[in-house]
């Protein structure tokens, strides 16, 4: 992805991701950077961000980092997730998803994504192996 494809990436957001708040702060092959505020809707029982809410930040986040890297033509969806919750987001925080690679292969890209509270401490680690295909329209 050149340059000027950056942008087009950046705006990238599903209705979904939009409807939970999220932003992009930064979408380059060096870095992204989503954050997502912690709002009531987005809260479990005892007050805290809900698992599936930082389940989906860290998809998008993944997704993205492997949407800058596709070629032409190519399309990409998660595989196989695996979260794991070390500290809780509380109302009123902000979460920040931070992917890394671990593989960067030809059909399958694999990410860790750190999930960061505002105070810097890690909240989630998420592991998520996204699969590069080929997108056809339906017949």
């Amino acid at each position: 992805m050149n340059d000027s494809q950056m942008p087009a990436a950046i705006e990238a957001h599903s209705p979904y991701s939009e409807s939970l708040g999220m932003e992009v702060v930064a979408a380059t092959l060096d870095e992204v950077i989503l954050r997502m505020p912690v709002t009531r809707t987005l809260t479990n029982r005892n007050g805290v961000l809900h698992g599936g809410a930082i389940m989906s930040l860290a998809d998008h986040a993944a997704g993205t980092a492997t949407y800058l890297r596709l070629p032409p033509g190519a399309a990409t969806t998660t595989l196989e997730s695996k979260t794991n919750f070390l500290r809780p987001i509380r109302l009123g925080d902000v979460a920040e998803a931070r992917p890394r690679p671990l593989h960067l292969g030809r059909t399958t890209m694999i990410w860790q994504t750190d999930i960061l509270r505002s105070d810097g401490k890690l909240a989630a680690v998420v592991i998520q192996t996204q699969l590069v295909l080929e997108w056809k329209e339906p017949a």
